[in-house]
């Protein structure tokens, strides 16, 4: 019950004037969301890359009601691009993009979502970076896969991610992992049914096990987004098994959680991509976030407490 009392209040603007006053909410958004501005993603790339670390950006912005809202998140990604170009970043950040932030749940929402995404990859290309299709919920997963398709006809570094708590995510894994993709797998946060995804942690994690044994062994460039220091071990194991170098593989972690693990496996050699959300919208994003799966109020406020 409670998940629909969160997405509800995700758009009750007295709710949002509440929750943003309250004094205990400003340090949790500090701690996971880079600031409101693109100089203040701009800043945490920088820091980021001082330490040895890669970025992935995400404006936050999803689940849009117009057409304009969606050409102001166009706007917003090249923007980010050319900032990036400017300040000769590409090869360290990378971009991540919602297509519902782009349209796709609108009407004639495939056309409009590829249409307004296509000039950010473009603009990504010419910033010497990519651009990397988030997965949303399960009823998106079809149009996602078809607009990465088309835009790896031009622009083959585009990347996807799947969903490993999804049934159908090893087929997909396997259709993906072909050589020059690059997927990260990630276990999945939205709250489905249990007719298209696992429900137990046990199954979910051993989903992703088999998803990453089968991008492993393809050729294509798996990126593993994952907290789990078991699935991490794995990943280790599974790269080493496949005779997978150092850099034909990363690690994804988000901003501001295990921030020492982050910086382990950096001084271990290993690639570590840390995703990077910010802009105006972080009301939104974090109750959307608890709302997808309301036990996420517990782990961010567990990684508040327990930095690192």
């Amino acid at each position: 019950m409670l998940g629909p009392v969160l997405l509800a209040a995700s758009r009750s603007d007295s709710i949002r004037r509440i929750v943003s006053a309250a004094p205990v909410t400003r340090p949790v958004v500090d701690r996971f969301v880079a600031g409101e501005r693109l100089g203040d993603a701009m800043a945490a790339v920088r820091s980021l890359d001082a330490r040895g670390m890669e970025v992935t950006l995400d404006h936050l912005g999803e689940d849009i009601t117009d057409p304009a809202e969606a050409l102001r998140n166009r706007d917003a990604y090249l923007a980010l691009a050319e900032a990036l170009k400017e300040q000769g970043l590409g090869e360290r950040a990378e971009m991540s993009v919602k297509l519902s932030a782009f349209g796709q749940a609108l009407a004639g929402g495939h056309d409009l979502a590829l249409a307004n995404v296509t000039p950010v990859v473009e603009a990504a290309a010419e910033a010497g970076t990519t651009v990397t299709l988030d997965m949303e919920d399960h009823t998106t997963v079809d149009s996602t896969l078809a607009i990465l398709a088309e835009l790896r006809r031009r622009f083959p570094q585009t990347g996807a991610v799947v969903q490993s708590y999804l049934f159908r995510t090893e087929e997909d894994c396997h259709a993906l992992a072909g050589e020059g993709s690059r997927v990260r797998l990630v276990k999945g946060a939205y709250k489905e049914p249990a007719t298209v995804a696992y429900q137990d942690k046990r199954e979910v994690d051993r989903a992703y096990v088999r998803c990453l044994k089968i991008l492993m062994a393809g050729d294509g460039y798996p990126m593993i987004g994952s907290h789990d220091p078991r699935m991490v071990a794995i990943a280790q194991e599974l790269a080493h098994r496949a005779g997978r170098k150092l850099d034909e593989y990363e690690f994804q972690m988000l901003y501001g959680i295990r921030e020492a693990e982050q910086e382990r496996l950096v001084a271990d050699g290993h690639r570590m991509r840390v995703y990077i959300p910010y802009g105006t919208d972080w009301y939104g994003y974090f109750m959307r976030r608890l709302a997808e799966r309301p036990a996420n109020m517990t782990f961010f406020l567990r990684s508040l407490a327990t930095r690192g």
